[in-house]
């Protein structure tokens, strides 16, 4: 038992990955994989893409549903105008989809004001409910918390 054992801590211990000495960066090929995953990883575009990478959309749909009467309507928004759901004034900044190549999502940058009224009808400034990034894959993640209207991302078109 205590061979196997030995056994297993060696085999573990020569298939560690290589270091170079008085480096901590890995070894060139463990570098390259490191980086194409953060390339896959990175919603923010901050690392340089490769040539799997897409370009941002102009155009983000976007899923809305009132909870009083249970209806969902699908709507697009192009990027930098703003849409009306309710009484949601919704701006879309930014969305990006990946390609099928990569691992799939589709993600965001919406800005959620709630209209207000005077009272008689005239519209005042409103308030912002949500400004942030909302993902296709993971609505729950940074979720529009409204008592009346959910709002998610379905889709990003060029």
């Amino acid at each position: 038992m205590k061979t196997c054992v030995l056994v297993s801590i060696v085999s573990l211990v020569l298939a560690a990955p290589v270091w170079s000495q008085g480096s901590a960066q890995p070894a060139s090929d463990s570098a390259a994989d490191a980086a194409d995953l953060l390339r896959r990883d990175d919603p923010d575009n901050s690392v340089e893409r490769g040539p799997l990478s897409s370009e941002p959309g102009s155009v983000v749909v976007l899923r809305g549903l009132d909870k009083v009467t249970a209806r969902t309507r699908d709507f697009e928004v192009a990027i930098g105008d703003t849409a009306q759901f309710g009484a949601l004034s919704i701006t879309a900044q930014y969305c990006r989809k990946r390609p099928p190549e990569e691992t799939p999502e589709t993600y965001a940058f919406l800005q959620i004001n709630d209209r207000r009224t005077d009272g008689f009808g005239v519209d005042v400034e409103g308030e912002q409910v949500f400004s942030g990034w909302m993902f296709a894959s993971r609505p729950a993640q940074n979720p529009l918390e409204h008592p009346v209207y959910d709002v998610w991302v379905v889709d990003c078109r060029a």
